[in-house]
Formats: C-alpha cells, structure tokens, sequence
C-alpha cells in the first residue's frame, strides 16, 4: 500500500515545491555594530494585539504534565472549547516569501517552527489544537524538519507535496494516513488572490476530513511544556531578537510591553552586505491582527545536507541543544530537548523545568554554527551550516 500512495504523490511533486526567492550563501555577520531600522512613522504605526478574554492561570502554573482537561499543553491556557483538545493538533505548511505575506492564520497557531528551507529561504510550520482557523496559508511543500515535528505533536500535516526523498520518507513513516495533500476531495483548497493561484485549508475541515477517513483523531499525550505566569528570575535583557536566514529572509521580534508580547517584523529588501536592513511589521490576513508571540525562543540545532548542490538540508531534531528563551523582555539561556516521539521542551542545565509564558510560542530553528551576538539593538542570530 506505501508503495501505491509513493507512487500517486510524486506524480504531483512539483505542484507546490520550490522556493520564490534565492539568496546566496549566508556569510558570518561583520564585527561592526549594524544600523537599527529607522523608528516608524505615522504612515508605518506599530500595531499591538488586541487583549485576549482573560482566562486565569494559577500561581503555580501548568505542566509539563498532568495538565487539566481543559487547559491546552501547548499554550498553557484554558481554552474556551475543551472539545478542540479531544483531537491531534493540525500541522499546516506555510510559505515565507514576500510575494504571498501577510499570510493567512497564523494568529491563531498555538506553535510555530520557522526554519530554513533552501536557496536562503524560510518556511513555517504552524501547530494549531486549541483553536481552529478558517484559512491558513499559502500552503507549500514538506521538507525533512517536518517530519520530527509531526511526529513529536502526533499531528495531522497538510502541505503541497514534496522533493521526491522528502515525500519517500513521509510515505514511509507510521503517520502516513495523516497526510493531507491537495486532492479533488480534500479540503485543501484554492484561492487566486491578485493572480496568485495559493493553496489553503480550513483546520476544523482539516480535522474532519481525517476523522471521515477512518484515522484515529483523539486527544494525544502531549506533555512537556511548562508555563508560569511571573517570569522566573535570572534573565538578561533580551527586548529585541534579531534572526537571519540569509540576506534575503530575516525578521526582528520587538517586545511590547503593554502587550507583554514579542510582536514580529519581516524583511521588505535584500541585504546581502549587512548594512541596510529593512523591515516592516507582519500582520494576519485574516485576523488584522498582528503576528506576536509570548514566548520566542531560538533552538540551536544541527543541520546536514542531503544534497549540498541541490541546498537540501536534514535537520537532526531529536536528544539536547542549546536554546535562548525570550519571554517578558527578559532572554533565559536553557536546554531544548526532545525523544523521537515528544513535543519540544525547555529545562536548565540542572534538568528541572524551564516555565514558558502562557501563550504561544515560535521557535526559531538555526544551525548549531549559527552566529550570535549581543548588541545595544539586541540579540543577533545568523543561520549558518557547516
């Protein structure tokens, strides 16, 4: 039967691979101190989220286990819909390129991975379980790093097909009755906004259309995560993060601290000197609400290539690595550390738990070789690979 399902997916492989932008090769970052983007004016005004229902958690927090029924262990939040936790959280690929931002829903995701793709580029992996959306995308292709996040979070993974080695893997592996391509009765669909033919889905469809095919799609054991309203003490300053893929996509994350969120701004320019960096804020096309994030925390983690001609990249996703974890303004240098079959968590050098803020969470994903560096504008990361 895998070698039936291999056989029909890579007749569409080329549907949705490919990246929209190059870049070249990432260089180490110059030892000169680099200009901070210009303040915005009133035509660029900041945007903060909107306050979100109150939903309290106790002074002791939740996790990284015995969560209550009614709490979501990827967000450490009460949900206003426990039914939504009696389910496998929705894995949605989404694209990064300038030409389809602002993208659809990810406001909404609980997690989101953003790791490099190739040719300089990034892509998302966005985690949704205790709240749907009614779009997310742009959709686009599979990539190796997938594969331990669907695995770790048991999800359901939609995406627009694959290189032929990346979907031979996933058609091989025990999820793969939960993959989802686009298909004339799945319910990843199609939307031609300004002429961009752009694949999305429904997660509440997404999820159905699974459970209607007979997978199993109950509540999983998601353990692992830790949350804790008052951030702990022994941070570092850690107000503005600063992460580059290439001279093509890099982003900033800004703390906001009325919001008491990180909120998120994306390259508008190429910079490949290192000197002109450009950016503007990202915000949801379908909520207008602006991408922000409670917790931001940068994995260090090893990347091989598959084939370094190609730019195809492996990513070593599973045992310990270093990590900085950004909540309230302040930076935490901890330990991420996950088993093949284990959501992501934080712990400090002692093993005991690292207590995320309530909320959700990006993880940025950069090579172990990365660059980093502390700066008056903040911390500074460069993806390199060996």
């Amino acid at each position: 039967m895998k070698q039936v399902l291999v056989f029909l997916f890579l007749s569409v492989l080329l549907a949705a691979c490919g990246s929209a932008a190059s870049a070249t090769a990432t260089i180490p970052v110059p030892t000169v101190t680099l200009v901070v983007p210009v303040t915005p004016s009133p035509s660029n005004i900041i945007l903060s989220p909107e306050p979100s229902p109150t939903l309290l958690t106790p002074l002791e927090g939740y996790g990284p286990s015995n969560f209550p029924s009614n709490v979501n262990p990827l967000t450490g939040l009460k949900v206003t819909t426990p039914a939504l936790l009696e389910r496998r959280p929705l894995s949605v690929k989404v694209a990064n390129q300038r030409d389809i931002r602002p993208q659809w829903g990810l406001s909404l995701a609980d997690i989101v991975f953003e790791y490099y793709n190739q040719e300089g580029t990034s892509r998302f992996n966005a985690l949704f379980y205790g709240q749907d959306s009614e779009m997310v995308g742009s959709i686009r292709s599979a990539r190796f790093f997938d594969i331990p996040v669907i695995r770790g979070y048991k999800a359901v993974f939609a995406f627009g097909s694959a290189y032929d080695k990346v979907i031979k893997r996933l058609y091989n592996s025990e999820f793969a009755n939960r993959l989802v391509l686009e298909t004339p009765t799945s319910p990843l669909k199609r939307y031609d906004p300004n002429g961009s033919d752009l694949l999305w889905v429904n997660t509440a469809e997404l999820s159905a259309y699974i459970t209607a095919r007979g997978v199993e799609n109950g509540r999983q054991n998601l353990d692992g995560m830790q949350f804790k309203t008052e951030a702990p003490a022994g941070g570092q300053p850690g107000n503005q993060v600063y992460v580059r893929f290439s001279g093509a996509f890099y982003s900033r994350w800004d703390y906001d601290s009325t919001a008491g969120e990180y909120l998120r701004f994306s390259d508008t320019v190429n910079d490949y000197d290192k000197q002109n960096e450009q950016y503007t804020q990202l915000t949801d096309r379908l909520t207008n609400q602006p991408i922000s994030a409670a917790n931001v925390v940068v994995l260090l983690v090893t990347y091989e290539y598959y084939d370094k001609d190609a730019d195809v990249v492996d990513v070593l996703f599973t045992g310990s690595g270093k990590a900085v974890a950004f909540r309230d303004g302040q930076a935490y240098l901890v330990k991420w550390q996950r088993n093949d079959m284990d959501v992501v968590s934080l712990t400090y050098d002692d093993g005991s738990a690292f207590s995320l803020k309530p909320g959700n969470t990006w993880y940025e994903v950069m090579g172990t070789s990365s660059t980093i560096q502390q700066t008056p504008q903040g911390w500074r990361y460069t993806h390199l690979i060996p």
